[in-house]
């Protein structure tokens, strides 16, 4: 016998130089797969946007039910003519209409806005 240590021999993988892949799973796959990271992801979207709807139709409700209401509590409101007409008409012709067209630009484009930033995420 010898008193010669036994030779050291180095065992490498043959793909030690090839480029490593992410080490987690994509966002966009967990999501098209339905699993409960893609679930978590698209219900914090819906959350979103669902705030968002309920916020317009809060103030859409208040602006189209205070009118009929307004025009209860102060009756001689529906009196009053602007332009040769009545101020109801007026209120309702000119001054409801932009603002729900108003507040549906600005409803698609919020929504827009976070759908894109959901996007963002989960790139």
């Amino acid at each position: 016998m010898s008193d010669q240590q036994p030779r050291r021999v180095r065992i490498v993988s043959p793909r030690t130089r090839a480029t490593r892949s992410a080490t987690g799973r994509p966002v966009s796959r967990e999501i098209g797969e339905q699993t409960i990271v893609g679930e978590v992801y698209m219900g914090s979207l819906v959350r979103v946007q669902l705030r968002l709807a309920i916020g317009i139709l809060l103030i859409f409700t208040v602006l189209l039910g205070g009118l009929p209401l307004l025009l209860l509590a102060e009756p001689q409101l529906a009196d009053v003519q602007v332009l040769g007409f009545p101020l109801p008409w007026v209120l309702l012709g000119a001054v409801v209409h932009p603002v729900l067209v108003l507040g549906g630009l600005l409803y698609v484009r919020q929504a827009e806005r976070n759908e894109h930033d959901f996007s963002e995420v989960v790139r």
